[in-house]
């Protein structure tokens, strides 16, 4: 939408602003830090506003809690369109110099009234006429989300609903105002920043652009093919055509976090050579011909990290990796060195350097500048920059400076696996804060406040409705996959719905049960929306006399 695949706003001005939307997001638990920044805004007198389907620790701090159907985020977005454009509660001003396409977009949200949609979304038409009135008329507006919005079908659609949104009111470009996707592991924002997209080199530039990949051809004395590459979810596909016969996996555990894994386990049993790079001997690591132990990136490596307001931070070595670790940097250089090209000394800063050389929006950062600064907000394109906490400003510019931001007009889609007698229950998977992902880095140590053992959670009407009780095992059974779990009662989850975490694989092998339907643009999978059904372990019967 906007040319740089980061969040908008720094986290100062979280605790500066007036209204926040967080949508589809947990961050109470699965982001505590940046909550921190919610909780000043709420001292300050902001208004909360939660949307997601289960009532979590995060609704408890909202002003207001609105509960969608699972999947239905477009039609709410759509609904919330409707109000600010029909009360007039758009930047008109705003939309003329710095967007395309709002006539398109009014026509199509025309009749998308909170009362029409009601029964799509299930949010009182009331709340959704609030919500809109509040983000409307407040000075500084924030939106959040986080997986509850892009682990769909639609999940590219689900974000363009939300900038529609920021769009019409003109909340974004403006300091306090923003659109901020708060990324699900530690330096995933530093790792699409470097490249580790299919169809983009670092600096998120353009890997079909014949000018962006001649420097880096020069820079690496090396050809680049010219098109885009393979996301993970292609990559599974290319295993079932046979056409990928190797994969080299670095520090991710697909066998346990990609949806349906029973099927990811199949594919990664049929390579012919799978090379993995972790900490720990992960669940994918058990599949390997070979396994590359490696070292910690916070702790045991230098380098840089990069977090969801774009802020560059230096990685310090505090400690010495185990015995037969390796840093990832030192594996990577020796082993292209064995075959047959020397990329130089494995040194951290010398790599940044290199970096900083080719993507235009890290030029500015050398490692004494961000010592010194203690971290610099990219873009940052040379060594006099502060830095920038705020993106797209120039939306707001007289003449306007760059392209106009597109409005799109968007149709909801329920999810893709329907409800069917033999499958009646809607299954959404999640964090807490206990654990973190796969398990694989927390789950190796104890903690006190972690709980005894993952349960299904269902709404206590539901318990009566499959005829189970609460710390009853329980078979949880999809089209894909079964997993036997214990029954906790939720009274913050609707009848229709059920929530696993995938955080103890041991316990409960939770991507057994979730469907690869995937976005078509991002790749992403459906983990938010599988289609199961609860069945009652039977009792053993009783022993025959003389047994």
């Amino acid at each position: 939408m906007f040319g740089a695949g980061g969040g908008t706003s720094s986290y100062r001005e979280v605790g500066e602003t007036d209204v926040i939307l967080l949508w589809g997001s947990n961050a109470r638990e699965t982001h505590p830090i940046f909550f921190h920044h919610v909780l000043r805004a709420l001292e300050r007198g902001a208004r909360l506003y939660a949307i997601d389907p289960r009532a979590t620790p995060s609704t408890r701090w909202a002003t207001r809690h609105l509960a969608p159907q699972l999947g239905s985020d477009i039609a709410l977005a759509n609904a919330v369109a409707h109000v600010l454009i029909d009360e007039g509660l758009i930047d008109e001003t705003f939309i003329r110099r710095a967007t395309i396409g709002f006539e398109a977009l009014r026509t199509a949200v025309a009749d998308a009234s909170p009362e029409r949609t009601e029964p799509v979304t299930g949010v009182p038409a009331p709340l959704v006429r609030e919500l809109a009135r509040d983000y409307g008329r407040a000075e500084r507006a924030m939106i959040c989300w986080t997986l509850g919005i892009t682990e769909h079908h639609d999940a590219v659609d689900n974000v363009l609903s939300l900038i529609n949104l920021a769009l019409l009111t003109g909340h974004v470009g403006k300091w306090g105002s923003g659109l901020n996707p708060l990324r699900g592991q530690n330096n995933v924002q530093g790792g699409g920043d470097a490249g580790a997209l299919p169809h983009k080199l670092p600096g998120f530039q353009d890997v079909e652009d014949d000018a962006v990949r001649a420097r880096f051809e020069q820079a690496w004395g090396a050809s680049i093919p010219p098109k885009k590459g393979l996301h993970l979810t292609d990559q599974l596909h290319a295993m079932e055509r046979g056409a990928l016969r190797a994969l080299y996996c670095l520090g991710e555990n697909p066998a346990q976090s990609e949806a349906d894994a029973g099927r990811v386990r199949r594919l990664l049993r049929g390579l012919d050579h799978l090379v993995v790079q972790d900490l720990f001997l992960t669940k994918t690591a058990e599949l390997a011909h070979v396994v590359l132990p490696a070292a910690a990136s916070l702790g045991e490596s230098e380098g840089t990290v990069t977090n969801s307001e774009r802020r560059v931070q230096r990685l310090r070595r505090a400690i010495s990796p185990p015995a037969g670790a390796r840093d990832d940097l030192w594996i990577v250089c020796e082993l292209s060195k064995r075959l047959g090209r020397d990329l130089g000394e494995p040194v951290a800063e010398r790599v940044w350097d290199e970096l900083r050389a080719l993507s235009p929006m890290h030029r500015g950062m050398s490692y004494a500048r961000l010592e010194a600064l203690g971290g610099i907000q990219w873009p940052c394109p040379d060594e006099s920059h502060a830095g920038t906490p705020l993106l797209h400003d120039r939306l707001w510019a007289q003449p306007r400076e760059g392209p106009p931001a597109p409005f799109h007009v968007l149709e909801a889609e329920p999810p893709a696996e329907p409800l069917s007698d033999d499958y009646p229950l809607r299954l959404t998977t999640g964090r807490r804060l206990d654990d973190y992902n796969t398990g694989v880095q927390s789950r190796a140590f104890p903690s006190p406040r972690r709980r005894a053992e993952e349960t299904i959670d269902l709404a206590p009407s539901a318990l009566a409705r499959f005829g189970v009780r609460e710390g009853e095992r329980v078979i949880v059974r999809s089209r894909r996959g079964a997993v036997e779990a214990p029954v906790r009662a939720d009274p913050g989850l609707p009848p229709g719905l059920a929530f696993l975490t995938l955080h103890r694989p041991e316990q409960v092998d939770t991507n057994l049960l979730t469907i690869e339907a995937t976005d078509p643009r991002a790749g992403t999978a459906e983990f938010k929306a599988a289609a199961v059904r609860i069945e009652r372990i039977a009792p053993r019967p009783p022993a025959e006399a003389g047994e």
